[in-house]
């Protein structure tokens, strides 16, 4: 049986975060040995055209911690502080903040 992601960040993975396209794929937001679980684990997934996930100068994985990689970033760390503990348990979780 296929795992089922859910994401804190958007309702629907079936469609891309920025354009609402249902060519697709599956973005962990925090890079890192481990932390696809963890991103898993917390919801911190989100689905990205390949252009703004990884086919692009332009894509999450071309430009990290900037633009829209950092907002998504952002946005998690947001999440987690409001659902699952302080500033310092996020870093303790992911290494280090966002905001």
């Amino acid at each position: 049986m296929a795992k089922k992601l859910w994401s804190a960040i958007q309702d629907d993975l079936g469609v891309c975060y920025v354009t609402k396209s249902t060519n697709i794929a599956i973005h962990h937001i925090f890079p890192g040995n481990g932390r696809r679980k963890l991103c898993e684990k917390y919801g911190f997934v989100v689905a990205l055209e390949p252009r703004y996930h990884n086919m692009s100068s332009y894509s999450v994985h071309a430009v990290p911690n900037a633009g829209l990689d950092l907002q998504l970033k952002q946005m998690a760390q947001k999440y987690f502080e409001g659902h699952y503990g302080d500033r310092n348990k996020f870093i303790e979780v992911f290494g280090r903040s966002y905001l």
